[in-house]
């Protein structure tokens, strides 16, 4: 699953010149499939309710369509998941994800204006934080959903040590 751009062995740390690819936490995948099902259950049971009580048992089987969907959904989150990945570079962070359309974001460290590692009520609950990159460029800013607090605050001090460092940014 490693893809990127060529690099030295010393930026990467890969012996074969490729970046070190980290991929996100399963933590991340965990929260979105619960909501997911937390979400479409209650969709599969208030439509079967709804339509059964109003219109008769035969209308109720759709409640079965957000089932179809939660089985759908289940399988495309876990792709979506696989597919995001992030690697530190000596000059860089990549970010890559997508599964038809594949996007890979490059990140200059000299470039970052801000870095922020951000954590909602539900993200905290499962044990998640995000890391967001802001850059002069709207269109060059990026996030790392769903990592770690710990790496995320790694990952912030490192971007902002290496920001400073390239005297472009933070």
């Amino acid at each position: 699953m490693e893809t990127g751009s060529a690099g030295s062995a010393e930026d990467t740390g890969a012996a074969d010149g490729e970046p070190v690819w980290t991929g996100l936490p399963p933590g991340l995948l965990r929260m979105r499939r619960l909501l997911l099902v937390v979400w479409l259950g209650l969709t599969a049971v208030a439509t079967g309710l709804l339509l059964g009580l109003t219109a008769g048992p035969v209308w109720a089987s759709f409640a079965l369509l957000p089932s179809a969907l939660t089985a759908w959904g289940w399988v495309m989150l876990g792709r979506n998941w696989r597919s995001w990945r992030y690697a530190e570079r000596a000059d860089d962070l990549l970010i890559c994800r997508g599964v038809l359309w594949r996007e890979e974001t490059v990140v200059p460290y000299g470039r970052m204006q801000l870095v922020e590692v951000t954590s909602g009520p539900v993200e905290r609950h499962f044990g998640l934080a995000s890391v967001q990159l802001h850059t002069a460029a709207a269109a060059t800013d990026a996030t790392i959903p769903g990592l770690d607090p710990a790496e995320a605050e790694r990952l912030r001090d490192r971007l902002t040590e290496l920001g400073e460092a390239r005297s472009a940014g933070l």
